[in-house]
């Protein structure tokens, strides 16, 4: 058995952000991860410039950016009749660009800067099983371990364990599910220094793809009808091919590196919010508490807004050796219920006017709209995506520090 003060269920973006930011300021910390290593294919990769302002404040910047990684300045989109600018960075300040990494490095560097805090505990191939219930109040989570079943008790359990939170369905917790039209088969294909050089999306025929620009090859995202998956990987790999070549006909000469099914992995696309995020001795933030939807790439960013604001709110608390009580996780959910909210409505509305037209398409392959086209001619225009995705509704701003000294 282990004590702690906080147990953070989860090593994703949330989990890991919250733990550093609890830990810099002395808090007992203690994180379970399930996995070995953080490297899993297509995760994702988008950190806007919501969470480059905070690693700024953290002096991790610089860090950061010695990373393998991409800045974006504009989203693409490839139509019918051509190419056209639909989200620009440029103007927006401090950081003007997203930023595309591998998942993985930016959380090996936040582990390797929380490690050097006395206060921080990662249990990695350790998964949180169940919850420990007292009194009525959680005040711990049961573990399987690579030594065998592991007991952590806690004041405070903080699941960040994704749209699929083991603890999530332990607690009961009821679940809004506002559907999606669509799922995601994610692949790799090499890029060709003739290829366009940025991130797009490509919208054809009842078809729809997304391609993140890794230097040296291409993330794709196939975007199919829902529930279609798993039917579709029945079929000959060199149908999928044949698809691909069709909507983005500058991979026909490279489709023959998606070997087999085994080259693709099915992304199952969850829209959902819990209607409570907390318990006594309990709180769900990131994926576990609202899964998005992958446009606009936003999970990681709203994932981290969510581990700053527990900062702020709990962490006081935590840092000064106080009782954790209900009603500041019930503040944690008022700050972050609003973005999410938000952002989900703008996703369900985009799901059902734009994405699910284009699935169910039999004409001509689509054009933009001219009005819109014209539109988009004004920079400010294109500018609203950016700083609605890229800065975010409600930015939060770290305000926990080291207790004060009277």
């Amino acid at each position: 058995m282990q004590t702690t003060r906080c147990c953070i269920v989860g090593g994703g973006p949330a989990g890991i952000v919250l733990s550093l930011l609890l830990a810099r300021v002395g808090i007992d910390v203690t994180v379970l991860e399930k996995h070995g290593d953080f490297l899993r294919d297509f995760r994702g990769d988008t950190v806007h410039p919501s969470t480059l302002e905070l690693l700024r404040d953290l002096g991790l910047l610089d860090k950061f950016m010695a990373l393998p990684h991409r800045q974006e300045e504009v989203l693409i989109g490839k139509f019918a009749d051509g190419f056209v600018t639909i989200g620009e960075f440029r103007g927006i300040q401090p950081f003007p660009f997203m930023a595309l990494v591998p998942q993985w490095d930016l959380l090996d560097m936040l582990v390797g800067e929380s490690r050097r805090y006395p206060s921080y505990k990662l249990l990695m191939k350790t998964k949180a099983t169940a919850l420990i219930r007292e009194g009525g109040r959680v005040v711990g989570v049961q573990a399987d371990g690579p030594q065998g079943p592991l007991t952590v008790r806690a004041d405070l359990v903080v699941a960040c364990d994704g749209r699929r939170s083991t603890l999530r369905e332990d607690a009961g917790l009821k679940t809004l599910d506002f559907g999606a039209p669509m799922d995601v088969l994610w692949f790799r294909i090499s890029k060709e220094k003739t290829d366009i050089d940025n991130t797009l999306g490509v919208v054809a025929r009842g078809r729809l793809m997304v391609l993140i620009n890794r230097k040296d090859y291409w993330q794709a995202g196939f975007i199919i009808p829902k529930g279609t998956g798993e039917a579709r990987r029945e079929k000959p790999i060199a149908e999928f091919q044949a698809e691909v070549a069709e909507v983005a006909s500058f991979l026909k000469d490279r489709v023959q590196e998606i070997k087999s099914w085994k080259d693709v992995s099915l992304l199952t696309v969850t829209v959902d919010r819990l209607e409570q995020w907390h318990q006594p001795g309990l709180l769900l933030i990131g994926d576990a508490a609202h899964a998005m939807s992958p446009m606009g790439g936003v999970g990681i960013n709203l994932a981290v807004q969510d581990a700053i604001a527990t900062a702020n709110i709990v962490g006081p608390a935590l840092r000064d050796g106080k009782p954790i009580d209900e009603g500041l996780l019930a503040k944690v959910q008022a700050r972050r219920l609003f973005p999410t909210r938000v952002i989900q409505k703008i996703q369900v509305v985009a799901q059902r006017r734009v994405i699910d037209p284009v699935l169910n398409q039999d004409g001509p392959p689509p054009r933009l709209p001219a009005l819109i086209k014209f539109l988009l001619k004004f920079a400010w225009v294109r500018h609203i995506p950016a700083r609605l995705f890229g800065r975010g509704v409600r930015r939060e701003k770290l305000r926990l520090g080291p207790r004060s000294v009277d």
